[in-house]
């Protein structure tokens, strides 16, 4: 009988001192993918700033987390889609932490709805956080990373992104994440001549905050049964495993890669057109 598939995310490795230097700004980093992020990042060395929208509990947890296990870190409140605010926590997070090297556009929203549900006031918050928070959080740090002549922005999209995922009530969000996809390629372009990569990771069905909200835990097994089947691995994500993702696009040694979308989703199978 073959062995059952393992869900034992991958280790923190410990600090590396090409990392000591780095402060990362990662938006969202309260919960889910985020909170890993955080977690990697800050146990390879680097200082972070956890930005958060509405969960202050839950940031101040994150930090005296990472403060306990010897990392520099702060919270930060802003909503991605307030260009402003971003500008702001960006400012704090250098007055505070130093230059930001890196930066993970990971803040999202999902948004369900139809062609019969769809309506404009919705569609628009969520294209204004999950992409105009993207561009909100690069302009908001490129001018010091091209200064510097080095950065890493490292964006998160979804497999949803490339169109021919059969779920029906998710349109509108992958269109959001596929225009991530596009924004990151085109970037790469205009950034990548001043020393700064620009990547992006688009995750299959994880287990987080976003994807287990408003679901039963039944319904949440029910749906990670569902995905399961389409994927090689025969299991869903964990944030950790996403985290690992996207800290290896931020790495001082992934200084050759860049315009890429790493697709992250256990192997899926039931459609063609990984990023």
């Amino acid at each position: 009988m073959a062995a059952a598939p393992t869900t034992t995310a991958p280790p923190h490795p410990g600090p590396d001192a090409a990392w000591r230097n780095q402060v990362a700004l990662v938006t969202g980093g309260a919960r889910g993918i985020g909170a890993a992020t955080v977690r990697r990042l800050a146990a390879r060395g680097c200082a972070v700033a956890i930005n958060y929208t509405s969960r202050p509990d839950a940031a101040e947890e994150l930090a005296q987390q990472v403060v306990a296990a010897g990392g520099r870190v702060i919270t930060a409140q802003a909503d991605v889609a307030d260009e402003a605010a971003v500008r702001a926590m960006a400012a704090r997070t250098e007055a505070e932490l130093g230059p930001i090297t890196i930066l993970v556009n990971n803040a999202g929203i999902a948004w369900p709805a139809t062609l019969e549900s769809w309506e404009p006031k919705g569609f628009a918050r969520l294209r204004a956080v999950n992409v105009d928070g993207m561009i909100h959080g690069i302009r908001a740090v490129m001018a010091g990373m091209k200064a510097r002549g080095y950065g890493r922005i490292v964006s998160v999209s979804s497999v949803a992104s490339f169109g021919n995922t059969g779920f029906i009530g998710n349109h509108f969000y992958a269109s959001t994440k596929a225009e991530v996809n596009v924004l990151t390629r085109r970037f790469a372009y205009e950034l990548g001549q001043h020393g700064i990569t620009v990547n992006a990771v688009a995750p299959g069905l994880t287990r987080s905050d976003m994807t287990q909200a408003g679901r039963t835990e039944a319904e949440w097994q029910a749906l990670q049964k569902t995905f399961a089947a389409f994927t090689i691995l025969g299991r869903a994500g964990e944030p950790e495993e996403i985290a690992a993702a996207i800290a290896f696009l931020a790495a001082p040694e992934a200084s050759f890669i860049t315009a890429q979308v790493l697709t992250a989703d256990g192997g899926r199978t039931d459609y063609i057109g990984h990023g």
